[in-house]
């Protein structure tokens, strides 16, 4: 049953494309010839497995399409905000401390959607808070300078703003779709 729920049509199986796509991630840094250390590869590849083990449960959990695409968004979310703060930073450098303020969005939506008892409808409200809590730390950034000088900080916290809030706000969206077509 489980192995059916993964499955698209006639019987074609995403995974190999999922686990080949994160692969060739890993070693696309390989290829270009960035500067990467063995660290950087290792903590890379357990982001990407991680990543991938979070999509994975929530394919085998349900077999609803807008529950399936609620969660590959909010995962995309929450490792796109974890490799982009930890390479560069998102408020100014990665050396920022106001950037630790992002884990508190994705702590939001991973313990809302624990306390939803990962169904639909409560996923879609825990990713609204998230990206209230995206919002409000794009806010903050305005008011006081938290980021870079000038109008690259205000770049940096309207683009971050305005970016990881669609993706929180997509993922809320089709839960609530999930919801809505009778997902628990």
């Amino acid at each position: 049953m489980a192995e059916t729920r993964m499955q698209g049509r006639k019987g074609f199986s995403w995974r190999p494309i999922g686990w080949g796509g994160a692969a060739f991630l890993l070693t696309l840094p390989l290829v270009a010839g960035a500067p990467w250390t063995l660290s950087d590869y290792v903590i890379m590849g357990l982001m990407l497995g991680v990543a991938g083990l979070v999509i994975e449960l929530a394919v085998r959990t349900s077999g609803n399409r807008a529950y399936r695409g609620g969660a590959t968004l909010a995962v995309a979310a929450s490792f796109l905000l974890v490799w982009v703060n930890g390479a560069v930073g998102l408020l100014g450098s990665e050396n920022n401390p106001a950037n630790l303020l992002f884990f508190g969005v994705i702590a939001i939506a991973a313990a809302g959607s624990a306390m939803a008892g990962f169904r639909a409808a409560g996923m879609a409200r825990a990713m609204f808070a998230a990206a209230a809590a995206q919002a409000a730390i794009g806010v903050a950034a305005l008011i006081w300078p938290l980021g870079s000088p000038g109008y690259q900080g205000i770049y940096e916290a309207v683009m971050g703003t305005i970016l990881f809030s669609a993706f929180w706000l997509g993922s809320a969206g089709l839960f609530r779709r999930a919801a809505g077509q009778g997902q628990p």
